[in-house]
Formats: C-alpha cells, structure tokens, sequence
C-alpha cells in the first residue's frame, strides 16, 4: 500500500500567513491615515490663504490706517492691520503726492489635533498723500 502525499497548510502556516497579513494591513492603514491628515491640514492652509488674499485685495482698495479682526465662516479669525511704511531709503521725492501704506492680513484657526495654525500675508500699496490744510 502506498502512502498518498497529503497537500494543504499546516496551522502553523496559516497562522504565520495571518501574522504577516495583519502586520501589512496595519502599516497599510498608518500611511492612509497620515496621508488624509495631511490632506486635511493643507485644505485648511489652502482655504486660509484664500480668505487672506481676499480681504488683503478688500483692503487694498482704499487702505484706512488701523486695525480690525473678525471671523470668517465661523472657523477661521483674521486680523488686519493698515499703517504707513516709514523707510527714509525709500521716500518719494520732495512734491511728489503719493504715500506707501503697508497692509497685513493674519488669519488664525484651530488645527484638528489641538494647536493654533496661523498664515500672514503683507504688502505695500501706494495711495495719494493728505495734503495739509485739504
């Protein structure tokens, strides 16, 4: 009588086959999670670069020296400020009727995993200087 090979896998394989699975399964699962924190955390610099640029482009129209801060759909808290730039490098010649005003816009939110985030955007816009006794 001869004896049949018997095929199939051991317990031992099949549990050393599971071991392997779980352990890629868990790395897998790592990486995705990561990979959409990310994407959350550059949605969110993405929407308060947007804001930013817009009220800096609001601003801009007609710069009024000061501060002001508000919130923006109800997540995100900006704050401007408008004041001259002073630099005696650069002033205009003598006659000339224009003025440098410099305009920051911060806008601040709470990330997902605790901690404030916060981007800041500053430029120089021209206007026309106040001429005195006007």
């Amino acid at each position: 009588m001869t004896k049949r090979a018997e095929t199939g896998f051991t317990l031992l394989e099949v549990l050393v086959a599971f071991v392997i699975l779980a352990l890629t399964l868990s790395v897998i699962m790592r990486i995705f999670s990561g990979g959409l924190r990310n994407v959350t955390l550059a949605d969110n610099y993405d929407r308060a670069l947007l804001l930013a640029q817009s009220r800096l482009a609001e601003l801009s129209v007609v710069p009024v020296e000061g501060e002001a801060a508000g919130d923006l759909e109800g997540r995100y808290h900006w704050r401007s400020t408008i004041h001259p730039w002073i630099d005696e490098r650069n002033m205009p010649p003598v006659g000339v009727q224009l003025r440098l005003m410099e305009i920051e816009v911060a806008v601040a939110w709470q990330g997902e995993l605790g901690g404030s985030r916060q981007i800041s955007l500053r430029t120089l816009q021209l206007v026309p200087a106040q001429v005195p006794g006007s």
